[in-house]
This record gives structure tokens, sequence and C-alpha cells, in this order.
């Protein structure tokens, strides 16, 4: 078959971080930034945020579409090959940097951070009374790695934790609820839900009116997923109402969010640019090695998506 082409279509800076780990531990690979793209027929491997247009016609001989990130939800199936595997970023670093920014988010609303905020803004010095962590109801919504990872801290740190997502799971210290039927109770049990789902056409939306409604009175908002997931006029009148206590967003639609949107200067949304989780240079390009040899092994590879589900 010749020569394998690995081409890398993302950032070049962390693209040429890349290069030495594929210079290092898989030196028979052409590794290649795009646009230097070389032979066209000698591309086995893609790995892109958004891959060119005329894939299918300028790589004949692709085998893997690799996201160099954590979501495929950037990526139209309609115009993928139906047979080509698509992998989706699962590394170290990803994982890492998602239960910092969870843990942080979780702990500042546990410990009424945002409000102590607001009354610094205003003058104002007024304990408010700490919650003792095991009396603090978490829900993540989402049981996929980081999920799950998320949770593991947010257990170990003492706090009641439960999760919910469309199938069965069992994570050790954890309440799993699964399926529409859960979900109520899911909601109903959770003083701080933190959003950790994938972007799928069921999950478009899904942080909404009545989704607020059954959270208990005053309930906390961690948004980590996709911002499309998230009704913003619905937010807005929940925190209006006092339904949702506070929020933190890391993630908006659009994005960046244009400069007059309510979110920025809302005194109860905290906002950060979707820099919750991102995926490291180095450990990255070794996990995405470790799969190109589980591909060529004939063994699963860690993050292939189903495309059914979409994730």
């Amino acid at each position: 078959m010749g020569t394998t082409t690995f081409l890398y279509k993302s950032d070049p800076v962390r693209g040429r971080q890349w290069a030495e780990v594929f210079a290092r531990r898989r030196p028979d690979v052409d590794f290649r930034i795009w646009p230097d793209v070389g032979d066209p027929a000698q591309v086995r491997f893609l790995a892109a945020w958004e891959p060119p247009p005329d894939m299918a016609e300028r790589f004949p001989n692709l085998q893997v579409l690799f996201s160099s990130g954590a979501g495929v939800d950037q990526f139209d199936f309609a115009v993928l090959p139906p047979a080509l595997p698509v992998v989706r970023m699962v590394e170290p670093g990803i994982v890492r940097g998602m239960v910092e920014y969870v843990t942080h988010a979780v702990l500042g609303l546990h410990r009424n951070m945002p409000q102590y905020q607001r009354q610094q803004d205003e003058g104002v010095w007024k304990p408010l009374p700490v919650l003792p962590a095991g009396e603090r109801r978490i829900g993540v919504l989402g049981l996929g790695s980081l999920g799950q990872a998320a949770l593991a801290q947010l257990v170990a740190l003492g706090f009641d934790c439960a999760g919910w997502s469309r199938s069965r799971h069992a994570v050790d210290g954890v309440q799993c609820h699964a399926g529409a039927d859960e979900l109520p109770a899911f909601l109903a049990r959770t003083d701080i839900l933190v959003c950790l789902l994938p972007l799928t056409d069921s999950t478009r939306g899904f942080l909404d009116a009545r989704l607020f409604s059954l959270l208990p009175a005053g309930a906390g908002l961690v948004h980590v997923g996709r911002g499309p997931q998230l009704v913003d006029a619905h937010l807005l009148a929940a925190l209006a109402s006092g339904q949702i206590g506070d929020a933190v967003l890391d993630v908006t639609d659009p994005e960046p969010l244009p400069p007059e949107h309510a979110f920025w200067r809302h005194p109860r949304i905290r906002l950060t640019p979707h820099i919750a989780s991102m995926t490291q240079p180095l450990s990255a390009a070794e996990a995405l090695l470790d799969n190109v040899a589980r591909f060529e092994a004939g063994e699963p590879m860690v993050g292939l998506v189903d495309r059914a589900r979409g994730y």
C-alpha cells in the first residue's frame, strides 16, 4: 500500500507538537500538517476539527477520521462515507481539565461564591450559612468518560451525587438514573445540575423551562456541554423567577456571544469562553497513536462514535 500518511488539520502550533510525538513513536508514518497533504492517495488517517468538504473524493483511501476535540457534533455525518469510522478524542488532558472546571464551579455554587461577589460589589459584609457537602445534592447529566470522572471527584469531596444518561450505567457512590422516565426523579433531587451531555438531536434545547421547573427552587446550573442545548430565554426567565439561583456557563450559542447578549451583564451568570476542557497536545497525540495501534491490530478504538446515537 506504500507510505501511510497521517494528516492533521487543526491548530498548526499544536500540530507541530504532535509531529514530535509521531517522529518519536511512529517514524514509519508520514505525519503532515494541512495544507501540506502530500499524495492524497496515501492519507489513511485524518485528525480534524472541520474536515475538508470534499474529503471522500480527495482522500480515497482514508480509513479513520479522528476528531481533534472531545466532541463530534461539528461533523456533518450526512456527507461522510457511511462506513468510515469516526473517533472522538479521549485523552487524559481533556478529562483532567473538565474535572478541574466542574469541581471549581460546583464548589463555588456550594459555598455561595456568586452571592459573596454580589455582596462585595455592594459593600455588604454578611456571612451566609455553610451547608456540609453531604447535604448538597449534585446531579450530572451525561455519564460518559467526562461525567464519570467529574462525579468521582465530587463523590470524594463528600457530595451526595447522582447521574443521568439515556442508557443504564453503574458508577461507584453515585445514584444512577436512565431514560426519560427517570429524569424527573433525578432532577427533583438535584441542588446543583451539571450538564455534560453530548450535542445530538435529542439534547438540542434540552435545558429548557420544563426541565428547570423540575429542579428544586433556587438550584444552581453548571453548563459545560454544548451551547445549543440551552434555551437562553428560558434560563433568563428561570433566573428572574428564582427557580435557578445562579448559573455557570462555559458554552453558548453562538460562540462568541454578541456584545449585546444579556448573559454578559447578568448578575447571576458566570461566563467563560469555552475553556473548561482543552485538548493537551502531547497527551492527545499519545492517546491518538494508541488508537491507531488498536485499529491496525483489529482492536476496538477508544471513543469510536456510534452514528445512530451521535456520540
